[in-house]
C-alpha cells in the first residue's frame, strides 16, 4: 500500500509540474505578445556576434587569393558578370548601371519619410517587424528616425551626424521605391533579384564598423547619392593569403559583393548625405 501511495504522489508532482510549466508558458507568451517594449522587437535575446563568428563555416580562400583591389568596370553583359563576378565573391563597382533610374535624383530624406508616414502610423506597423540597424545611433527603431529634427535630418553644422540601415517590409512601400529603379542590367538571367529592399542613409564621417553579414546570398548596392568608402578585409583563416583594400563608391555606381564573406566596413566621404539601396539575388 505504501509504494503505491508513493507512485500516485509521483504522478500528481509530475502533473503539477506540467501544469505549472504550460501555466509559466502561458504567462510569458502573453507578456511577450502584449508589452509595448517587446511586441516591435526583432528578437527578445540577441545572438552575440562572436557566437555566430565561432559558428561560421570555414572560407575558402580561393575567392580572394588573386584579388588586390575592386574592378570598376561599365558594359558589362549578363553573361559576363556571371563569369567573373557573379558568383566568384569577387567584388566589383559597375559605373553606369544607374543611367535609366531616377532614384538618384528623388531619393531624399524627405522623400522616404514621406512614403514611410502611412506605413509607420499603424501601432502594429509591419515594418516594425523589419530589420533595423541603428548602429552608433540613439535611434530605437525607423520610426525615430523620422521623427528626428530638421536640423539633424538636414545635417546642419553643429548637428548629431547619424547612420542607419533598414530592410523594407511595406509592399506598398516596395511599389513606391521600384517605380524609381530596376533590376541591375547586369544581374544573370536566370538570377532572381530578392524581394526585400535594403536602405543605407547617413551623414558624412558616420558608416557601419567592420563587420561579416550572416545572409544567404551576395548582395549589391546601388549608391544613389553621397559618396561611400569600403573597405574590405579577407576572413580571418585567409588573413596570411589575402590582401585588405578600400574603394570609394561615387554616386550612380553600383558596388557588388558577398557581404557574407568579405569583412566590410563604410564610411561616408561626401558631404552630401549618403542614401543606398540594395538586394540580394541568387
Amino acid at each position: 500500500l505504501l509504494g503505491v501511495l508513493r507512485s500516485v504522489a509521483k504522478a500528481r508532482a509530475r502533473v503539477a509540474c506540467v501544469v505549472l510549466l504550460a501555466a509559466a508558458a502561458c504567462v510569458l507568451y502573453g507578456w511577450l505578445w502584449w508589452w509595448p517594449g517587446h511586441r516591435n522587437r526583432q528578437c527578445l535575446w540577441e545572438v552575440p556576434d562572436s557566437l555566430t563568428l565561432l559558428t561560421r563555416p570555414p572560407v575558402d580562400c580561393t575567392i580572394c587569393r588573386d584579388v588586390s583591389q575592386v574592378d570598376h568596370v561599365k558594359a558589362i553583359t549578363p553573361q559576363e558578370f556571371e563569369d567573373r563576378y557573379a558568383y566568384t565573391a569577387r567584388p566589383v563597382v559597375i559605373q553606369d548601371a544607374m543611367l535609366n533610374w531616377t532614384a538618384p535624383t528623388a531619393f531624399s530624406f524627405d522623400y522616404l519619410k514621406g512614403i514611410y508616414e502611412e506605413s509607420l502610423a499603424a501601432p502594429d506597423s509591419v515594418q516594425d517587424r523589419c530589420q533595423f540597424f541603428p548602429y552608433s545611433t540613439d535611434f530605437r527603431s525607423l520610426r525615430e528616425v523620422f521623427q528626428m529634427d530638421a536640423d539633424r535630418a538636414a545635417m546642419r553644422p553643429g548637428a548629431k551626424p547619424w547612420y542607419i540601415g533598414w530592410s523594407n517590409c511595406d509592399e506598398k512601400v516596395a511599389r513606391l521605391l521600384r517605380a524609381h529603379y530596376g533590376r541591375p542590367y547586369f544581374l544573370p538571367s536566370l538570377s532572381e533579384n530578392k524581394n526585400v529592399d535594403w536602405i543605407f542613409m547617413g551623414s558624412s564621417g558616420f558608416g557601419a564598423q567592420m563587420h561579416v553579414d550572416n545572409v544567404r546570398h551576395p548582395s549589391w548596392q546601388a549608391q544613389l547619392r553621397g559618396a561611400k568608402l569600403w573597405s574590405l578585409q579577407p576572413p580571418p583563416e585567409c588573413l596570411y593569403e589575402c590582401q585588405a583594400f578600400s574603394v570609394v563608391v561615387q554616386p550612380g555606381e553600383i558596388i557588388v559583393l558577398d557581404t557574407n564573406q568579405w569583412y566590410h566596413s563604410t564610411k561616408i566621404v561626401s558631404e552630401d548625405i549618403s542614401i543606398t539601396i540594395g538586394a540580394e539575388y541568387d
